[in-house]
């Protein structure tokens, strides 16, 4: 499985590469996105607000977030339609939400849930500088566990 996302990730690559060379990339919208992917390390483009997702796969993605204590900032393309579909265009990826790390398109609800399953996201937030809140959480699990050995 881990190897199919791998594998969509480096199409995706190969062809953001492709694509920012078009006519979409002096686009008044792509400023705007490459703008709004350079204000944070993480970004998520979803339907509602963090404190309120209006879909079920936005609301995986902030959960998911949540429980790594990832601060991000968020962009609710249901209140702007050329966002919505700029988006799209820009990462190359139809659906919502987007979830962009250090300005890299990462994926959508189904690969941010399969990376937090697998331990690939703690690895990707390691590589942009951004410790998980999951990782230390492990990290107290196993010295409690040596401390319990040890009496």
């Amino acid at each position: 499985m881990a190897i199919n996302i791998l594998g969509r990730m480096c199409r995706f690559n190969v062809v953001k590469q492709l694509t920012n060379v078009s006519f979409y990339s002096n686009s008044p919208i792509t400023a705007n996105i490459e703008k709004l992917l350079k204000n944070s390390k993480v970004v998520v483009f979803m339907k509602g607000v963090p404190e309120e997702p209006r879909c079920g796969f936005s609301n995986a993605v902030v959960q998911i977030l949540r429980m790594h204590g990832i601060t991000y900032e968020s962009h609710d393309v249901l209140k702007d339609e050329d966002l919505r579909e700029g988006i799209k265009t820009y990462s190359n990826w139809p659906t919502i939400p987007q979830v962009f790390i250090n300005g890299e398109f990462v994926g959508g609800c189904d690969i941010m849930l399969q990376m937090h399953q697998n331990g690939e996201l703690i690895e990707e937030l390691r590589k942009a500088g951004i410790k998980s809140a999951l990782l230390d959480k492990a990290l107290k699990e196993e010295e409690t566990k040596h401390a319990d050995e040890a009496k």
